[in-house]
């Protein structure tokens, strides 16, 4: 049978709305989520980064919100104010595009709760995207209606699953009627993950759209061995060397992304920074400015290396490996999105070699040295 976005069941109004965006053809993950979420099953969906999540789970609650009613139908939680920012466009170009009455709105901490809550009773949108612990704040106020919801999606469902942060999501699940939908995104899905979603889901659907491994695979793995005093020179070079589109570079230390910044600068590259000190709108304005190709070099640390969806990120450098092979996936997923292919390269010192290893093995994955 042929795979097309009208044989998953979705209204001809966001195929239409879909093309607008050139999107023509559904990813496997879409393939795989879109009728199970269409019969009201609860799902647990695993995915490469990069692989088309957010639409597997947008076009579902665009089918099955009911326009006709002012109130909020479905919740979308994520773990990061830009991954949040991003579902939120994704939803307002698809509502713009398919024409579909579908109202949404952002509700996060560190913004000002009274005017969110005047915007909630101005608005009454029909998806509420936002940061677990503000909408449950919201929730026990009543100032979000807890039985009109239908449906919640976790995005990063392993980060917000997490030992330390679940407790908000369980006391969201508890608020909410029995019979809510409830689907989880994540590209990686560990056994606490999933013995936690298990407890919290109704027979749950299992989806994966990973096959042999974890990690996208049209994405080159490469690593170069320095001293240390020679890790931005070496950047440096490789950054004109490489010829990158876009380039995102990770460091694990924040204090160190502003000095990187600096002296990328000096060199006339078109470089801007993330840093944990920045505002929220000093943060946008750098993304979109990443975005827009006023810069094409972005230094960060690993704040951004979550949910971070910007198209043409040809190269992902690490100045320094991150914790675990699971931070290095989410990582070198920044490139690569869609069908795209990118190039993961880190810039080591001989101490990082071992982990080199470790990584190849737990990821199923092939580093070779430039």
């Amino acid at each position: 049978m042929e795979n097309t976005f009208s044989t998953l069941g979705l209204d001809p109004s966001l195929i239409e709305g879909l093309a607008k965006q050139n999107i023509t053809e559904p990813m496997p993950i879409q393939s795989l989520v879109i009728p199970t979420a269409l019969e009201g099953k609860d799902l647990i969906a695993q995915a490469h980064t990069g692989s088309g999540k957010t639409l597997a789970f947008l076009l579902p609650l665009f089918t099955k919100v009911d326009t006709k009613q002012r109130q909020t139908q479905a919740l979308i939680l994520a773990p990061t104010h830009e991954l949040v920012v991003q579902i939120q466009e994704q939803i307002r170009l698809l509502a713009e595009n398919s024409s579909k009455a579908v109202t949404s709105l952002t509700i996060m901490g560190g913004m000002n709760i009274e005017k969110q809550i005047e915007k909630l009773k101005k608005n009454k949108p029909h998806i509420i995207v936002g940061s677990t612990g503000r909408i449950l704040d919201l929730m026990k106020k009543k100032k979000i209606t807890a039985h009109t919801i239908k449906m919640i999606v976790l995005d990063e469902a392993d980060n917000l699953l997490d030992k330390n942060q679940s407790h908000p999501i369980k006391d969201i699940l508890k608020t909410v009627m029995r019979d809510t939908q409830i689907m989880l995104f994540s590209a990686t899905i560990n056994d606490f993950t999933l013995k936690t979603a298990e407890s919290l889901l109704k027979d749950p659907v299992r989806l994966n759209a990973c096959e042999e491994t974890i990690l996208n695979p049209n994405i080159t793995h490469l690593y170069t061995v320095v001293e240390f005093r020679k890790k931005l020179e070496t950047l440096r070079k490789m950054l004109t060397t490489q010829n990158p589109t876009k380039s995102l570079v990770f460091l694990n230390n924040n204090h160190e992304v502003e000095v990187a910044v600096n002296k990328l600068a000096f060199h006339d590259k078109k470089v801007g920074g993330l840093y944990g000190s920045q505002t929220k709108e000093q943060r946008k304005q750098t993304l979109d400015q990443f975005r827009s190709g006023k810069l094409n070099v972005l230094v960060s640390s690993d704040l951004s290396a979550r949910g971070l969806d910007i198209p043409n990120i040809s190269h992902v450098f690490s100045m320094d490996l991150p914790p675990s092979a699971h931070d290095y996936l989410h990582r070198a997923g920044r490139s690569a999105r869609g069908h795209n292919k990118g190039t993961s390269i880190s810039i080591l010192t001989p101490k990082d070699l071992a982990t080199v290893k470790e990584y190849e093995k737990k990821l199923g994955i092939q580093m070779t040295e430039l």
